[in-house]
């Protein structure tokens, strides 16, 4: 296989040498350079590569040309090599442009023309491209097939799994030929799907997620019995303190349930994040953050559920589901929160099937030419609206308050207001849904007395605040009422330090009232729910533990 190409176009022959002269001279000796003039030209090309079985690694096209424009190229691009990354070459007048591509095509990057010297201003960020690209495995590439029905729970379910975690696979539906052939080489009947066929041509049948973990290279065992830090939950925070912890030598091991990300990660677009101009998709995010960790030495277990926590000494110990056990001196619950779920009747069988909580970005490609529904008035339910309008016919965002001020970013808002096939309805509640094997029905209330109204409906998704995921921890350490962890000072009643509490000084401000045992991110009681916070908690924490693991 000849190496991985980096593409080019412009239709201004100047720039075109320039940028490939440039990308040429630091990148030439691993990555094929193609430079085209047009758009036609570029997408020609591109056929090419695919034909024959070659990789594009980076796409960078620049906005202003005839007949296709940039964003238009780039768009068509992703459909032939989605995993490539993407820049925008732009003049100063046209960045609002190019911000605006950030949503269309998942842009990775503008640069403003001239770039130069190349080596301050264009090199650093091809660089940290193409480290992204290297890192995530082409799509064509150790390829997992999942084959199961359209409207299956447990088919959305690994789908979600398997995309969370970034690992790539094809989905096949049970009744067309491709994956009904699968069935039949697996002996596999289509009412027992879905059947996921792993890249050694293993087949497993209705996998449950651990297992399915194991057989698709993410590690869901400890490499020892015992830790410096364990954190539990590879959310922005979890992340955050696994990040610093394993780069400061602490042994460190991150355990997750489901996916590195949390909430988070299934964010289609944060764009208030420090440092991130441009905006950065939750998934980048986190895939980034996630890498950083294991840099530095941090394990990590995917698809282990924690059920349990106690003191044994000066040992923290946290049981597993399967009976298992891992051990530490110091431990940092970052287990976030979920989406609370609706009760209006006939959506709960329906969840998976048409109901979803959370993005489920997966589903994006299934609503061309339809109408999406998202309930919630937050900023994850914003981006949310955002990122399928890209897809959907027409995205109703559906909140219960007079407008979204209350609790979305003004920015977020803004852009909505931008995008004409997002429409917010003010006042409204779903009490009811109905469907047979999938979503068809949605019942809307409008709380100001204005009825109710009955809407075709096949896609709604669900961002209505959230709950703790602490029930697991019982009573071996303080929450509030509502479940989330207690920390620090809010442990105290007057003066007095929390019951049971066996050390002569204060707790630390993020310490839970189990010593050792800290709290960051959205599960602790009065903490800010925004990304940049969370991962402030999490690189905090680990100096407070620090402070911990001195004194004994």
């Amino acid at each position: 296989m000849a190496n991985p190409a980096i593409l080019t176009v412009d239709d201004d022959p100047a720039v075109s040498r320039a940028v490939a002269r440039d990308i040429r001279r630091r990148y030439g000796d691993r990555y094929r350079v193609v430079r085209a003039s047009s758009g036609d030209e570029a997408l020609a090309a591109l056929r090419e590569i695919k034909l024959r079985g070659d990789q594009v690694a980076l796409l960078l096209a620049d906005y202003r040309m005839p007949q296709m424009t940039g964003i238009q190229f780039l768009e068509a691009a992703m459909d032939l090599f989605p995993t490539a990354r993407r820049v925008l070459l732009t003049a100063y007048a046209d960045t609002e442009a190019a911000i605006d591509a950030i949503n269309l095509v998942d842009l990775d990057h503008y640069l403003l023309k001239p770039w130069h010297p190349p080596e301050e201003k264009l090199y650093p960020v091809v660089d940290a491209l193409l480290e992204a690209w290297q890192a995530s495995p082409p799509a064509t590439a150790n390829e997992v097939r999942v084959v199961g029905h359209r409207w299956s729970a447990p088919s959305f379910a690994i789908r979600d799994f398997l995309a969370r975690n970034l690992v790539p696979y094809r989905w096949l539906l049970a009744d067309e030929p491709e994956g009904a052939q699968l069935l039949a080489a697996a002996g596999v009947a289509a009412t027992e799907v879905p059947l996921v066929v792993t890249v050694d041509g293993t087949a497993l049948v209705k996998p449950t997620e651990t297992q399915l973990a194991a057989r698709v290279g993410l590690a869901t065992t400890p490499a020892a019995d015992f830790y410096d830090l364990v954190v539990v939950g590879a959310g922005p925070a979890g992340l955050g303190a696994a990040v610093y912890g394993a780069s400061e030598g602490l042994r460190t091991v991150l355990v997750e349930r489901q996916a590195t990300g949390g909430q988070a990660g299934q964010s289609s677009r944060i764009e208030n994040y420090l440092g991130f101009p441009d905006g950065v998709s939750g998934a980048q995010l986190a895939d980034r953050a996630r890498r950083q960790a294991l840099k530095f030495g941090a394990e990590l277990l995917t698809a282990r559920d924690v059920v349990g926590l106690e003191a044994v000494g000066a040992t923290r110990l946290l049981r597993f589901s399967d009976g298992t056990s891992i051990a530490s001196h110091t431990v940092v619950l970052a287990t976030g929160v979920a989406y609370r779920q609706l009760t209006a009747p006939g959506l709960a069988e329906l969840t998976g099937r048409g109901v979803f909580y959370g993005s489920a970005s997966t589903e994006a490609p299934y609503c061309a030419g339809e109408d999406v529904y998202i309930v919630g008035g937050a900023n994850s339910a914003g981006q949310a609206a955002v990122y399928f309008a890209r897809h959907a016919r027409r995205v109703h965002l559906l909140v219960r308050g007079p407008d979204l001020r209350r609790s979305m970013s003004h920015y977020l808002i803004e852009q909505i207001e931008r995008i004409d096939n997002i429409e917010v309805h003010p006042y409204s509640e779903v009490v009811g849904g109905r469907g047979t094997d999938h979503l068809e029905e949605l019942i809307i209330c409008d709380n100001r007395g204005g009825g109710q109204r009955t809407v075709k409906a096949s896609w709604l998704f669900v961002f209505i605040g959230a709950e703790p995921r602490t029930d697991w921890l019982a009573e071996s350490v303080a929450r509030d009422a509502r479940g989330y962890i207690l920390t620090g000072s809010e442990l105290a009643n007057g003066s007095r330090r929390p019951a049971g509490w066996s050390l002569p000084r204060d707790p630390y401000p993020l310490e839970s009232s189990l010593p050792g045992v800290f709290a960051a991110g959205d599960v602790r009681a009065e903490s800010i729910k925004r990304v940049a916070s969370a991962v402030g908690e999490g690189a905090m924490v680990v100096s407070l533990a620090h402070q911990y693991l001195a004194a004994q």
